[in-house]
């Protein structure tokens, strides 16, 4: 049976101008904001259409966190750089470079795995398992570089991605190993 890898949230980030004067930000109606420099040096902005959150820096630089795929992580940084245009951040850049950082996706085997039987039959190159600190195996796949973890009750959480394809193999791969060792049924 067939698994698909679904994903969680998408991690990336731009250069929208060369600063931002935060407190101005605070002050011009930024709906929702919040900024605690004491806490946090970032601003933190959230919007509902396509649902994200923003950490905005002075250095003019943001993070979006919480899209659900990279065309999503694109509009809310779109919908951010009009929203500040709006309320008067007339600096922004027109076309704004946009990099995705990491994704995070999940995808389930649809089978229980014996977690300890797998730490032994892998080795510990790649794996890590130790049950009394985290419920999970970790198997870090070399080639594309995600960390997959991997739950006695068969769901994975692939993380580390720069594309969905990085997840689709990280899944591929993992699927494969357990496959070669009879795990799967």
């Amino acid at each position: 049976m067939e698994s698909t890898v679904i994903l969680e949230n998408v991690v990336a980030s731009t250069a929208l101008a060369e600063d931002f004067n935060l407190e101005k930000m605070m002050e011009s109606g930024l709906e929702g904001a919040e900024y605690n420099k004491k806490k946090f040096p970032g601003l933190v902005y959230r919007i509902e259409n396509p649902k994200a959150a923003f950490l905005i820096f002075t250095s003019g630089k943001v993070v979006c966190t919480g899209a659900k795929s990279i065309e999503n992580a694109h509009a809310a940084i779109i919908t951010l750089a009009n929203t500040l245009k709006d309320i008067g951040f007339d600096k922004i850049y027109p076309e704004p470079e946009v990099h995705v950082q990491n994704i995070v996706a999940s995808a389930d085997l649809k089978t229980t795995l014996n977690l300890n039987t797998i730490a032994i039959a892998f080795g510990l190159e790649n794996v890590e398992y130790e049950p009394e600190v985290f419920p999970g195996l970790i198997y870090r796949v070399e080639a594309p570089k995600v960390v997959v973890l991997v739950f006695s009750s068969g769901k994975l959480v692939i993380t580390g991605g720069k594309t969905p394809e990085d997840c689709d193999e990280g899944l591929r791969i993992v699927r494969a190993e357990f496959d070669n060792l009879g795990l799967l049924y």
